[in-house]
């Protein structure tokens, strides 16, 4: 991934413009340029918006909000990007392949940029071929330090540490970063490397991890205290290239699980008990090149299904897997919408004008997603009656409560359940600026202001562009009115 300096800056009250040019600068050593007014700007404050290895565009200075019209019903099909969740996996999966892979539906994120930036400075060719198509050739790795500037802003850059100590034998991984939705310990992914034979260190803000004998880590048993999808994805990669039988219990079952270990399985790892909780994996010395085609987004599934039942309108989405969703289908279905597959992979929602009031509590897979529970949340204030939400997989996660709140929701929290009134009782939502405190209160708050009266203007843009590919314009192609905006920040206003 390339750096990028300043060319131009032209500054007034009213206009606010930036010519990038493209330097050759490395993310882990920025060249950094000084403007016509003297502003410094680097490689980590330009955001990539042409695609993985795109060009920077004008923008990052200023601070961009998202303003949505409510009323407007929804209408039409919407085509669902490939999962961000297992595009992480599988791209960090990629470093166990000594070959070069070619992976399909790749989403253009901010999140996959970032991964891809991780997996550049450790030596790995990358290449976007066309929308959703990536070539990765991790053949010669060069280093097993990934750049600490890029992996400590992404949680997901971690699970490299288990692909880098299965093939090389030992990894230095920055602690990871990500969303601020309360603690997502390490502590599993630790002492499960320890169980297959590596030693670990935690010093200066970064995890030190190397095989005892120094070549190759040793298969072995153990047991996740709790179902961690990170912990699992990164144990699973180790052992694939391990020296003897591993056997993970009480593993993750999620599809982004199954869909990484499908695509080792690709690659020559053997797996089996995929999709269940005790995965057993029979280490392999080496993994070769495959294709692979990622499966689609759930949750962004999931974001759609929510915008068409808070708007009552009924649109149509494909690729989907609806087992993936049955938690949250049969959620829908209880309160009043209809579904129906309208192909293998086509889905179809129609919901009743009028919605009634559920209970969810947010459980691992094949439970509710917790990455839905802020925008069900948002869907309850709409309904009659009240509802109820308990959440049980992070303790954070209802940081979007007081923005809600600001719309006209009427919700009451008690540590980790939330009690929503609907709009019989309490619950009106009307525009107002409100800021999106991470990626999927991010996409509450857009699907609130589709159901509020008036204008909402959401601020912190750059978490939605995180995890989902071209949201507002595909809302825009469902007759949402949603429009991107920039305003010039405070401190320049008066230069």
């Amino acid at each position: 991934m390339q750096g990028w300096t300043v060319s131009d800056i032209k500054l007034n009250r009213d206009h606010f413009r930036m010519l990038l040019l493209v330097s050759s600068a490395s993310p882990c050593h920025p060249l950094q340029s000084k403007g016509h007014h003297g502003l410094v700007v680097s490689p980590s404050e330009i955001k990539t918006d042409n695609g993985i290895l795109g060009r920077g565009r004008s923008g990052l200075l200023t601070t961009e909000y998202l303003e949505v019209f409510g009323g407007n019903r929804l209408s039409g099909h919407v085509k669902i990007s490939g999962a961000k969740n297992s595009a992480l996996a599988v791209l960090a999966g990629a470093l166990c392949s000594e070959q070069e892979l070619s992976l399909q539906m790749i989403p253009d994120l901010r999140d996959i940029h970032r991964m891809v930036e991780v997996l550049q400075s450790l030596g790995v060719k990358v290449k976007r071929l066309g929308a959703g198509n990536v070539t990765v050739d991790a053949s010669d790795i060069i280093s097993v330090e990934p750049c600490s500037e890029v992996a400590g802003k992404l949680r997901a850059s971690f699970f490299v540490i288990g692909a880098l100590v299965g093939r090389k034998g030992k990894a230095v991984v920055p602690l990871p970063g990500g969303c601020d939705i309360g603690a997502r310990p390490i502590d599993l992914h630790v002492r499960g490397l320890q169980a297959l034979g590596a030693h670990v260190d935690i010093m200066q803000g970064k995890v030190y991890a190397r095989a005892l004998n120094g070549k190759r880590i040793t298969g072995g048993r153990f047991h996740l205290d709790f179902p961690s999808v990170g912990a699992t994805e990164t144990l699973m990669m180790a052992a694939s290239l391990a020296d003897g039988e591993t056997v993970l219990s009480n593993a993750a079952q999620e599809p982004e699980v199954v869909d990484l270990a499908q695509f080792l399985i690709a690659c020559g790892a053997k797996i089996t008990g995929v999709g269940t909780s005790t995965l057993i994996i029979q280490g392999v010395k080496k993994l070769h090149g495959t294709e692979y085609r990622i499966i689609p987004d759930r949750i962004e599934t999931g974001t759609f299904l929510i915008a068409a039942a808070i708007t009552r309108s009924s649109i149509s989405m494909s690729p989907v897997i609806p087992s993936h969703l049955a938690a949250v289908t049969g959620k829908l279905q209880r309160m009043g919408c209809k579904l129906r597959q309208t192909s293998s992979d086509g889905l179809l929602i129609s919901p009743s004008r009028c919605l009634f009031s559920t209970s969810i509590t947010t459980r691992p897979h094949p439970g509710f997603p917790t990455d839905l529970q802020p925008q069900f949340m948002a869907l309850m204030t709409s309904c009659e009656g009240r509802s109820v939400i308990e959440e049980t997989i992070f303790e954070g996660r209802m940081r979007h409560v007081e923005e809600l709140r600001k719309l006209g929701g009427k919700v009451v929290v008690n540590e980790n359940v939330a009690v929503v009134y609907g709009r019989d009782q309490g619950s009106s939502l009307s525009g107002v600026s409100v800021t999106a405190t991470d990626l999927r209160a991010g996409a509450a708050l857009v699907l609130a202001g589709l159901g509020a009266v008036g204008s909402t203007q959401i601020q912190g843009v750059k978490h939605i562009d995180r995890g989902y590919e071209l949201f507002d314009h595909k809302l825009r192609l469902l007759g949402a009115s949603v429009e991107r905006r920039a305003s010039l920040p405070v401190e320049l206003m008066t230069v």
